[in-house]
């Protein structure tokens, strides 16, 4: 991936999209660190949704040039839960809460290489609050990093063991058919459900563009083709295809919503089957 001019930061968090968090902490990077080239992931996670957040983050990271993450979905905040920067394999550093926040895409990004903990009070903003941390602590870290600080002045080293796991759902192969459930649903109404193709293919046997399958959704169920996109069925049609956006299997109507017409959520459980 061809090197960005000026260190890349990216940003998320549960803050909201008509708040003005978002923006101070993006002041506080730049204060420090002017060069800094910042992208907004989203701001739109549910709120203190920390999976979600994973969830989002482990799609994004792969897509993204070696940099900064900062991600902020922090229920715990002013509690005696850490702050953690970390490396991972690929080069990049990861701030954040200690809540599992951080995990999956760190996974996905070759692996954790180091951890410490965020107790060097030199690199904050003072005074502390105790409900903003992301102004406080997570940005101002971030940005000193960004700017070259070295990942051991953030404070004292942890041992990988001691940090919050956090894994994302699975999908499950049982008797001819494939055991998932709902992720993510996107502001279309999609859900991005647990596993893949390669995962469904391996339950259900090879699959072709237009093959049928029963899928049975809580009390719900109805009967849709697999296609490789939404224009392939007609207007208010189920369909499974695989999601580029959130990489994985998704469930979608077209020109529709498909969590509003089967009652999903995330948390949902789904099974496919060959029709």
């Amino acid at each position: 991936m061809r090197a960005m001019p000026g260190p890349f930061v990216s940003f998320l968090t549960d803050f909201g999209t008509d708040a003005t968090a978002p923006a101070v902490c993006r002041g506080v990077i730049l204060g420090i660190c002017p060069e800094a080239r910042i992208v907004d992931l989203t701001h739109a996670v549910t709120r203190q949704d920390v999976g979600e957040g994973a969830f989002l983050l482990w799609s994004a990271v792969p897509h993204l040039p070696v940099g900064v993450h900062l991600a902020v979905v922090d229920p715990g905040v002013g509690t005696a839960r850490r702050g953690v920067a970390v490396r991972a394999a690929r080069g990049d550093l990861l701030v954040g809460p200690d809540n599992g926040l951080l995990r999956p895409a760190v996974e996905r990004l070759g692996g954790l290489v180091a951890a410490h903990a965020l107790t060097e009070p030199r690199l904050w903003k003072h005074p502390v609050s105790s409900t903003f941390h992301g102004r406080d602590v997570f940005a101002p870290v971030t940005a000193h990093l960004a700017h070259g600080e070295p990942l051991g002045a953030v404070g004292e080293t942890l041992d990988p063991g001691e940090l919050v796991d956090l894994r994302l759902p699975q999908a499950t192969a049982r008797d001819g058919g494939l055991d998932t459930g709902v992720v993510f649903v996107d502001t279309f109404g999609n859900c991005r459900l647990a596993g893949d193709l390669g995962e469904l293919q391996a339950a259900v046997g090879a699959i072709t563009d237009g093959d049928g399958f029963h899928v049975q959704m809580g009390s719900n169920q109805a009967e849709m083709p697999y296609h490789a996109t939404f224009g392939q069925v007609a207007a208010g049609q189920a369909l499974l295809y695989e999601d580029a956006d959130y990489a994985g299997l998704g469930l979608a109507i077209n020109h529709g919503s498909a969590a509003d017409s089967f009652g999903m959520a995330a948390g949902s459980a789904v099974r496919i089957e060959r029709r």
